[in-house]
């Protein structure tokens, strides 16, 4: 049942708090993300970052506020005071992807099937359909040739292309990367960010908490800033990049204006352009 947020608001979060032993680590939060939009989280270690994503999705718990997606309150039923189910958690996390730092593959699972896991065995999609759909997604992150590969042979950024796919394949109305590219070595970095930037072309809705700037200055709707728990600045990539409005923005931007990003995004060979409803049908 919908009970906040706006027709387009895909993501809504309001007044979100979280704290660890006394230790306030995210404050007062309020942020919305539109349809189509990808927002990229920047900041200093420690800002709260990875927090803020993992109360999304009630991987943490806040201690107040309020977090929609699609209108619908997570983690708390309609009315406010009463926690969801286990059950009904898990329906809501269903329509959230989750990309994070170190993949997080089955080991004992090949590539497609880690990939067809999921819809098939918790949204008990028809395995034939989610075997299509899987299939376009793999090539759609450029790994056709690994299905039947296990994770130990795959390289790093080769197994975040497959825990992107795999996130794709629930058709989440929200993706989340919590740093997709820090567990990498650096020249694996570019295949996954090219990855990234094809699927916001493509209106995947995204929050993505990054540190790489290049990234985010060419793929994001908007910059969000965050210092020690608290959103200080939000903008469009180019005037944040160039003319950022607080003083601690501006600190910040000078640690890479000396050193230009080491990973740029890059053009990368993927499949054909996919949507997060296109694979239906396939």
């Amino acid at each position: 049942m919908a009970d906040g947020g706006s027709a387009h608001a895909v993501l809504r979060i309001q007044g979100l708090r979280k704290a660890y032993a006394g230790h306030a680590v995210l404050h007062d939060i309020d942020l919305s993300v539109a349809e189509r939009e990808t927002v990229c989280i920047i900041g200093p270690s420690g800002a709260g970052k990875s927090t803020l994503l993992r109360c999304i999705n009630w991987l943490e718990v806040p201690d107040g506020g309020a977090v929609f997606l699609s209108g619908t309150r997570i983690g708390v039923r309609p009315g406010g005071a009463v926690a969801m189910s286990d059950a009904e958690l898990a329906r809501m996390r269903t329509q959230i992807g989750f990309v994070f730092q170190h993949f997080a593959l089955w080991p004992h699972l090949n590539v497609i099937d880690n990939v067809m896991a999921a819809p098939v065995h918790v949204q008990r999609r028809p395995r034939g359909e989610v075997r299509r759909e899987a299939e376009a997604l793999l090539a759609k992150v450029g790994l056709s040739d690994k299905q039947g590969a296990m994770p130990a042979r795959l390289s790093g950024g080769q197994k975040q292309r497959v825990g992107i796919a795999r996130a794709l394949a629930m058709r989440p109305a929200l993706l989340l990367f919590d740093e997709p590219t820090s567990a990498l070595d650096p020249e694996l970095v570019g295949e996954v960010l090219a990855v990234m930037q094809d699927l916001a072309r493509d209106g995947m809705t995204m929050v993505v908490v990054t540190h790489e700037m290049a990234f985010a200055r060419a793929a994001a709707s908007r910059i969000v800033f965050m210092d020690q728990g608290r959103i200080v600045e939000t903008a469009a990539p180019e005037a944040f990049f160039t003319a950022p409005r607080s003083d601690r923005a501006r600190q910040f931007l000078q640690r890479y204006a000396s050193s230009p990003d080491p990973h740029p995004p890059v053009a990368f060979a993927t499949g054909p352009s996919l949507s997060r409803d296109a694979g239906k049908g396939l």
